[in-house]
Formats: structure tokens, C-alpha cells, sequence
């Protein structure tokens, strides 16, 4: 073959395996371009409105979660319910262990708040209108006396009465006698006389029948209470036979109280009337009060001033007679801690918290607490004054707190 020839042969073949390389890589490239994802039209791309209402709607689901975080910290709970719990509400305010006084007391009647009813005159009971227990009113009729004293002094004051009429009379023909020039002026003063000292006579047989509380027939004396409430003793036996001034009932009004309560001669000097106060009774119930008077001097057998406290808030199971403990703050040596009940504060997922009074229910509020003494503890951070928080049975809270937990886990 000549040699021309089998050049042109060679080079053909270069220019075919060339064709084939550059068809493969075109074919190669059209698939990659109808494979990939076509890019959206104007028509097609998402507007900023949707795209932000997407946005919004994530923000509101994560504020959702965040609102399910906060009520996992409420306790719901109305007026019922926490009287039906025994959880008892007490207001915080400022003042430190420190400036806290703590003592034995007891609750006692007013001055007014109590009397005792005696038999005025000697004589027989003939009748007893009330019981051991019963309510009194004021100017009552507890019993009836029958008493001969009871009938004398009727008897002076119907006499003295009797007389003081006539001597009136006597005055008024007198003064007409005068005034017509027949009568003489000294028989007018004399009977001006006698009319006066009837008169008091009658005055002074009105009063004592008024103080024994002698019947209108004259016949008995009357046991009568002076003021309203209940009858706390009684030792009144019908057709017993008393002497006067017998006490024969005790009335007590358990409205009227007041809590007298023994410090020492050290704890004296920093208190001060008008000082801040508070009442625990059995049932773990604070009741505010405020002390109202303190003794000059300490007794001589007991070594104590007596503090006078008086209730500011419902009196709750306080009655007469009753022991309780008193808790009484300095404003002379107050600070800027608050003072919580040691059982107010409950361990919420290693936090210590204190429920604190919404309108609905309880929040768990956490705090930090300081010094703990006498079951009483220093909230540092977390309250303010004014706060009402669950003083007593706040372990019912916690478990309902709990028990709101695991449902919402579920």
C-alpha cells in the first residue's frame, strides 16, 4: 500500500474515537441537566409573608412550650379547696430572726368580753332559763330568785314613789295658796322641801330595786347578763338556796379576746406598742395582731413582763383559756429579711420554693433561704412584703404540683 495512503487511514480513525468522546460527554451532561431540581419560578418562590408565618408559627410553638413550662409551676386552686386542704394563708413583711420575740401565751377575755352573774339577794332559784353552752343575749334573763329582800325593797320603792307624790301634790296647793295671797311663804318652802327630799327617796328606792334586779311584781330577783355571748360556767341548781353575791353564771364572748403573753425583762425593752404580731394557734393558723399595751414591771415570782396582744385578723379556733405561741417582731431592731414559716418552704427539683397566693391558685415561687431557727426561716431573695403565701400544709401544694407534672408528662 502506498505510503499517503495509510496516513489518511490513521487520521481518520483519530478524528472518529474524537466524535465519540465529545458525544458521550454531551449525552453526560443533558442527563445531569434534566436530573437536577428545576429551580422555581417567580410564580413558584415562597413569599416573605408565608415564610414569615412559618417562622411565626415555630415562635409561637416554642412559646407554647414555654407556656406549658410556666403552668407546670402553678397549682390551681380555689377558696374551697384550700379551706378543705387545712392550708393556711399568711402575709409576709420584713423583719429577721433577729428582731423576732417568741413566747408562751394565753388567750384570755376582755375586760368587757366576759361577766360573771350573781344572785342579788338571798333566796331560792325558781327558775333557770338558760344552760351550760348556751348563747346569751344582753339584758337577758338567766334565772329567777325568790327572794323576801327582793319583796322589801319593791315595797320601800313603792313607798318612796307614793310619797314623792304627795309631797308634789302638797307643793303644787301650796304655791297656789301663795300666789292668791293666802297662804304664808314659809308653809310654800317647806312643802318646796319635803317635795325634794321625797323626790330623792324615790330615786334612791328606784336605784336599788334597778340594782338588784328586782321583778316588776316585786316577788323575785332576776339574774340578768350584761352582755352578749355564751354561758362558760354554770353553777346555778334549781331550788338551791344562795346567799347574795353568789356567782351562779360565768358569760363569756368569744369575739372579744385578747392574748397576754409572758417575755423577759430583756425582750421588754425592744418591743413597744403598735409592734407587729402574730398568733399560732394549734391547728398551725397565723393569726395577725398587733401588741396593744405592755406591763411597767416584771412580776415578782415569774420574772416576766406581760405583753397584751390584740388580734387583728379572724380569730379561727381562739377561745378563752387557750395556750398558744407568740410571735412578736421589733420594729427597733427590724431588717430587711423575711420571716416564712420553716414548713412554707418545699424542695421542687432541688429548688427551694414557697407558694405564693394568685388569683387562681399557687405559683412556686423559688427562693433562697438564710437562717433557720425555732421553725422559722430567712427568705433572702424571692419574696416581697405583701406576698400571701401557704404557711402551713404546703406539702399538700407540692404533691399536687407533682401530680400536675407527671400528667402533662404523659
Amino acid at each position: 500500500m502506498p505510503r499517503k495512503s495509510l496516513t489518511a487511514g490513521v487520521n481518520r480513525n483519530w478524528l472518529l474515537a474524537g466524535a465519540a468522546l465529545v458525544a458521550a460527554t454531551g449525552i453526560g451532561f443533558t442527563a445531569a441537566k434534566l436530573t437536577s431540581p428545576k429551580p422555581p419560578t417567580a410564580a413558584e418562590a415562597p413569599e416573605e409573608g408565608e415564610a414569615g408565618h412559618g417562622e411565626g408559627e415555630a415562635h409561637a410553638e416554642g412559646e407554647g412550650h414555654a407556656e406549658e413550662g410556666a403552668e407546670a409551676e402553678v397549682v390551681a386552686m380555689d377558696d374551697a379547696r384550700i379551706k378543705t386542704a387545712g392550708i393556711q394563708l399568711q402575709p409576709v413583711a420584713v423583719g429577721g430572726l433577729g428582731a423576732e420575740i417568741r413566747a408562751q401565751a394565753t388567750v384570755e377575755a376582755e375586760p368587757s368580753g366576759q361577766a360573771a352573774l350573781t344572785a342579788r339577794a338571798a333566796g331560792s332559784i325558781a327558775r333557770i332559763n338558760k344552760r351550760l353552752g348556751d348563747p346569751v343575749r344582753a339584758g337577758e334573763t338567766l334565772a329567777l330568785v325568790e327572794s323576801r329582800e327582793a319583796a322589801q325593797i319593791a315595797a320601800d320603792r313603792a313607798t318612796a314613789t307614793a310619797r314623792a307624790e304627795l309631797a308634789r301634790k302638797v307643793a303644787a296647793r301650796e304655791r297656789r295658796l301663795y300666789e292668791q295671797k293666802v297662804g304664808a311663804r314659809q308653809d310654800l318652802e317647806a312643802a318646796q322641801a319635803s317635795l325634794a327630799a321625797a323626790e330623792a327617796e324615790a330615786r334612791r328606792a328606784a336605784a336599788a330595786a334597778g340594782a338588784a334586779d328586782v321583778s316588776a311584781d316585786g316577788r323575785y330577783v332576776r339574774v340578768v347578763s350584761p352582755i352578749s355571748g355564751r354561758v362558760t360556767a354554770m353553777s346555778a341548781s334549781l331550788g338551791a338556796f344562795v346567799q347574795p353575791e353568789t356567782e351562779l353564771f360565768r358569760i363569756a364572748d368569744p369575739s372579744r379576746i385578747q392574748v397576754e403573753a409572758a417575755v423577759s425583762a430583756l425582750d421588754m425593752q425592744r418591743i413597744q406598742p403598735g409592734d407587729r404580731a402574730s398568733i399560732g394557734a394549734a391547728a398551725g393558723t397565723a393569726i395577725p395582731a398587733i401588741v396593744r399595751s405592755i406591763t411597767p414591771a416584771v412580776d415578782e415570782q415569774t420574772r416576766a413582763a406581760t405583753v397584751v396582744l390584740t388580734p387583728t385578723g379572724p380569730l379561727g379556733d381562739l377561745r378563752p383559756g387557750q395556750l398558744v405561741e407568740a410571735r412578736m417582731t421589733s420594729a427597733r431592731s427590724a431588717t430587711r429579711a423575711i420571716v416564712v414559716p420553716d414548713e412554707s418552704i418545699q424542695t421542687v427539683e432541688g429548688r427551694s420554693v414557697v407558694f405564693v397566693r394568685t388569683p387562681k391558685g399557687f405559683r412556686a415561687q423559688p427562693v433562697t433561704a438564710g437562717r433557720r431557727t425555732g421553725g422559722r426561716a430567712e427568705i433572702l431573695e424571692g419574696l416581697r412584703p405583701g406576698d400571701v403565701i401557704a404557711a402551713a400544709n404546703a406539702f399538700v401544694l407540692k404533691a399536687e404540683l407533682g401530680k400536675g407534672e407527671a400528667e402533662h408528662g404523659h
